[in-house]
């Protein structure tokens, strides 16, 4: 939820190795790529870096699941069709 929108961007990056002292200065640079090259209104209030995205069998991720862990909720539904269950506490604890 966002005060003035009523919904924010939360953006999450799938990224292999990032350095700690950069990670700032990327987010930064994705903010302001996304506001000149889509519109300011798109730029996302907050990035998350994962290693990941939680995936379904058939390869679908699982935007329900990632939209939860941005509002804070902590009930997930049913994650039995997830290829990779251990991913979601991996995004939380990263948040």
């Amino acid at each position: 939820p966002h005060s003035i929108k009523g919904q924010g961007i939360y953006a999450y990056v799938v990224c292999t190795h990032i350095p700690k002292d950069s990670e700032d200065e990327l987010k930064n640079s994705i903010k302001i790529g996304v506001s000149n090259m889509i519109s300011p209104i798109a730029r996302p209030d907050n990035i998350q870096f994962v290693s990941v995205l939680p995936k379904t069998r058939s390869g679908k991720i699982m935007r329900r699941i990632l939209k939860k862990i941005a509002a804070d909720s902590t009930d997930y539904g049913d994650t039995s069709t997830l290829t990779n269950p251990e991913i979601v506490e991996e995004i939380v604890k990263g948040k």
